[in-house]
């Protein structure tokens, strides 16, 4: 028997950390550029829980002496926006009723476009495509008139369902960019061979495209969500005066207070604006990250 011999394995040397001047300045400039985001939110956030008699005093970034969420519960129920004293909750409900339908029509059309113009064969499907993009950088005031005549005749301007509509049409060219260029780098192999088992076009979106796509879905939900609930032009073009959104309603409730002006109430209001996308940020933001990193879009 030939005696074994068992050596010690060589361990790896810990890597000495070393000072890096250009990773220093880069978290320096990190650091400078978070700060400079968050300081104007703190003032407000700290701002909303004082009282008027503090406001006064000039001193914005020390906190309450006198915490008070009162400022809060004015914004969400009292705040006038011209003769409607009723708060935010109006403006709130018209946004969601406006957000829920836009994200459905605005996310099925602009994926089957998208299957479409990149799986199939779509006569003039070029020519379509190229339209669908020089669209997308058309500013909304250039068309914003004929949009306006267009909605009208249909009858829906002034309603929400109208501007979940518009919110659809201007969301559609760039939307189905992003779909079609996620969807061309499928292998052309599976189209052939779901083809052949008798596919046809919208069984193969439902059972084998869609199943798929759940990372470009995520991207394309969380920026149509902060889109379409941080807009204000399409609200308060279209929504006359029965549908204004969330963001019109804020805009209302500054501009018409008379008199002093409650400066915590306008902040309250503001954080009360921006709360939902933050929210969604905040609970799907590594699921937005995570497809973009996995290819969601590429292209």
């Amino acid at each position: 028997m030939t005696p074994t011999h068992n050596f010690p394995i060589a361990q790896p040397r810990p890597r000495k950390r070393t000072f890096d001047p250009s990773r220093f300045g880069l978290y320096l400039f990190m650091m400078f550029c978070a700060l400079f985001f968050a300081l104007p939110l703190y003032v407000i956030l700290v701002t909303s829980f004082k009282t008027m008699d503090e406001i006064r005093l000039g001193y914005i970034f020390n906190l309450p002496a006198n915490f008070t969420t009162e400022p809060w519960v004015t914004a969400w129920t009292k705040a006038c926006n011209g003769f409607d004293c009723t708060g935010l909750r109006s403006g709130f409900w018209n946004s969601v009723r406006i957000l829920i339908p836009s994200l459905i029509m605005s996310l099925a059309l602009s994926s089957i476009t998208g299957y479409a113009l990149s799986l199939w064969r779509v006569k003039w499907g070029n020519a379509l495509m190229t339209t669908l993009l020089l669209c997308a950088f058309i500013p909304f005031q250039i068309i914003m008139y004929p949009l306006i005549k267009i909605a009208s005749f249909l009858g829906i301007y002034n309603t929400l369902f109208g501007v979940s509509a518009v919110h659809t049409v201007l969301a559609l060219p760039i939307l189905t960019l992003i779909f079609r260029n996620f969807y061309a780098a499928f292998p052309e192999e599976l189209m052939k061979a779901a083809r052949i088992d008798s596919g046809g076009f919208f069984k193969i979106f439902l059972h084998i495209i869609l199943p798929m796509s759940p990372n470009i879905m995520a991207v394309v939900l969380i920026m149509q969500i902060t889109g379409i609930w941080n807009d204000f032009l399409v609200g308060l073009t279209f929504g006359g005066v029965t549908a204004l959104p969330m963001t019109v309603n804020l805009n209302n409730i500054i501009q018409t207070q008379m008199g002093v002006r409650p400066y915590n109430i306008y902040m309250s209001a503001a954080l009360l604006t921006a709360l939902p996308p933050m929210f969604i940020y905040f609970v799907s933001g590594k699921l937005f990250i995570k497809g973009i990193t996995e290819g969601a879009l590429k292209g």
